[in-house]
Order: C-alpha cells, then sequence, then structure tokens
C-alpha cells in the first residue's frame, strides 16, 4: 500500500524555535537596551551634577575674599581739652575686629593701629599675632591712650572751640588665609576709620569705617 505523504506545515518550528521563543529573545533584547539607555542617562544626571557641585565650590568654598579689619565701640574713660593752648588728651577701650568670611581660617601677623590727627600721630595700640577663624570675627580687646603733645597744628585750637574733635585710624594686617588645610593664599586687610568725639559731653558723636 502507498504512503501518503503531507504536506509541511507553514507554521512549523525552523531549527527548533517556535515563535514564541524569539518574541522573548525580542524582549529581552528591548529590555538590555531600555536598561543600558537608563544607565547611560543615570550617569549623564551624575556628571552634570558633579560639574553643578564643583562650580558651586570654586565660586563660593574656594573662593578666598579679603578679610575686614575694623574698630568696635568705643568706650570714653577720659577726654581733656584745653582750646587755647592748644592740646587734648583722650582714654578709652575699644575692639579691632577682625571678620573672616572665608571657609578657612585667616592667621594674621602681629600689626598695629595708628591713630591720627590730620596726618600727625597721636596714638597706637598693637594688635597680637593670631587668627580668625572660620566664617568668624577675632576680637582683640585694647586700651587706647591718645595726645596732641606732638602736634604742631594751627587748626586744632580751632577744631577744639567748635567742641568736635575728628581722629582717624589706620591699620593693615598682613597674613594667610588656609582652605582645606592645602591651599593658603596671601591676603592683606586694610582699615580707615573716621571718629567723631563731642568734647563738651565727652561722648562718641560718630564712628565710620572702611
Amino acid at each position: 500500500m502507498a504512503e501518503s505523504t503531507r504536506p509541511a506545515d507553514p507554521l512549523a518550528p525552523v531549527n527548533g524555535y517556535t515563535r514564541s521563543d524569539a518574541e522573548s529573545l525580542q524582549s529581552a533584547d528591548e529590555l538590555k537596551r531600555k536598561k543600558r539607555i537608563k544607565l547611560a542617562v543615570y550617569i549623564g544626571i551624575f556628571i552634570v551634577f558633579q560639574i553643578i557641585v564643583i562650580t558651586v565650590i570654586s565660586l563660593t568654598v574656594m573662593k578666598v575674599k579679603t578679610p575686614k579689619v575694623r574698630l568696635g565701640n568705643i568706650n570714653i574713660q577720659d577726654l581733656n581739652f584745653v582750646p587755647a593752648t592748644p592740646s587734648f588728651d583722650a582714654k578709652f577701650t575699644t575692639e579691632i575686629r577682625i571678620k573672616n568670611t572665608n571657609w578657612g581660617r585667616y592667621k594674621f601677623d602681629a600689626s598695629n593701629v595708628t591713630f591720627l590727627y590730620q596726618g600727625a600721630t597721636v596714638g597706637q595700640v598693637d594688635i597680637p599675632k593670631s587668627k580668625a577663624g572660620m566664617l568668624s570675627t577675632k576680637k582683640v580687646n585694647v586700651e587706647v591712650s591718645l595726645s596732641s603733645s606732638s602736634l604742631s597744628n594751627s587748626n586744632l585750637g580751632s577744631e577744639l572751640s567748635s567742641r568736635v574733635l575728628t581722629l582717624n585710624s589706620t591699620a593693615k594686617l598682613t597674613g594667610k588665609v588656609e582652605l582645606m588645610l592645602i591651599m593658603k593664599k596671601k591676603k592683606s586687610s586694610n582699615m580707615d576709620c573716621t571718629i567723631a568725639f563731642e568734647l563738651s559731653s565727652k561722648t562718641l558723636r560718630s564712628l565710620q569705617c572702611k
């Protein structure tokens, strides 16, 4: 009896793989591709974040600013004047304030504050070698004695008669700002203050520093 033959089934698996197997492989490849895209996105976001952080640090933490030197409150202990001579002498206490706005300490050398009347020295106090901490203000308490004994200024008599005495104080600090214990940068700070005393009431009229 002749053997019957049947036509090949067009939907039969080829090389042992079914359609569902091919779809599974395609889904797996698609999943891997999406994971790679996500990873690349995360890496890109991380890099951008790092750039932003480094930029912010460079513009803030690593930027070295010049510390400021100023006089604080003045408490008058004694204030005498004689327009006829003319002469004056004064004693008061005050604070020398070194304001450090850097993210590292400011170590400064010994210096002094000079008090002047129209450019002539009438007194001086020392600033000892010290340091101002990170984002802090170093306060140095001093007692100041002023005298016009070395002056030969003809304008002093008329100013004393007006009952207002105007003086200037100057100082210069030199030192280094230390950042993260590895970076040191030299910085000099200058002070220029104008002080006005009310002679009649023996009080401070004004104090302006720049």
